[in-house]
């Protein structure tokens, strides 16, 4: 078995989310899915309640006045929204964790995956867009095939980053060439794995590499300049580091220029401490 089928192997081994998040996905696979129905599934996991009521009141998620009843949070977001919350309470606390192959001491993949998340937001308001309802959460999932490489697996980014040096190549060429697999085709494994829609894998999968997807799709370039936004903060790089090469087709589809950039980069930093103080 090479390196490259061991570690996607590995991936059906990661733990699933919990049950009720399960349950609760595949209900909204439905379009006219009972909002009832899906209230009833929340409301038998306690802690997952507690979450989603804290997160449906925060300023974020644009909570005007106090909500204490799940089935009027449900029927209030919507199953675009609750779709995100639902994702954003079964992934964070396994981003919590150190991952010591990539250097992320404990929260610092999460910082830098809720970071890249308001970015991508913060992008397409500057830019007059509506983003898909997927955005937020394909850009918050971005970086989790390192959680399964620096986790799981323990991968040395030491020899990846000797490549990167000195081939010139980028971070995900140079896992590539290392192990065969770069993190993003990891992540979108695993998503597929824990059987998330096939719009949020698509832009976990081609993140890095925008120029080589198959089609054009909107998130995917306003997850990949987010990225790009939230290395420029510096909060929450590891190991790798700058070693990634922003897109400048991505940014022509999109039509942000250097002063957009700029503006998206002073919103992100002014919302910080309200997006820490969401998922903390």
């Amino acid at each position: 078995m090479s390196r490259r089928e061991e570690i996607l192997a590995r991936v059906k081994t990661v733990e699933a989310l919990p049950s009720a998040i399960r349950q609760a996905i595949d209900l909204l696979a439905d379009a006219d899915a009972d909002m009832g129905e899906l209230a009833r599934i929340i409301e038998y996991d306690p802690g997952l309640t507690a979450n989603v009521l804290r997160l449906v009141n925060s300023s974020y998620f644009g909570g005007l006045r106090t909500i204490t009843s799940l089935r009027e949070a449900v029927v209030r977001l919507g199953a675009g929204q609750v779709f995100q919350l639902l994702i954003a309470c079964g992934v964070v606390p396994c981003m919590r964790a150190e991952i010591k192959g990539y250097g992320l001491p404990r929260g610092m993949l999460l910082e830098h995956s809720v970071v890249t998340a308001v970015a991508a937001r913060t992008v397409a308001r500057e830019l007059g867009l509506t983003a898909p309802d997927h955005t937020f959460t394909a850009a918050l999932l971005s970086n989790i095939g390192k959680i399964v490489l620096g986790t799981f697996l323990e991968v040395d980014a030491a020899p990846i980053l000797d490549i990167v040096t000195r081939r010139g190549l980028s971070f995900e060429e140079a896992e590539e060439a290392v192990l065969g697999v770069s993190h993003d085709e990891v992540g979108a494994a695993l998503l597929e794995h824990w059987r998330l829609p096939e719009s949020i894998v698509y832009v976990v999968r081609w993140r890095l590499k925008t120029e080589q997807a198959p089609r054009r799709n909107l998130a995917l370039d306003l997850v990949h300049m987010g990225s790009a936004l939230a290395m420029m903060t510096g909060l929450g790089v590891g190991l790798d580091g700058l070693n990634y090469r922003p897109s400048p087709e991505a940014a022509r589809r999109l039509g942000l220029d250097t002063a957009g950039l700029e503006t998206a980069l002073a919103s992100v930093i002014a919302s910080l401490d309200e997006v820490r103080a969401l998922f903390s």
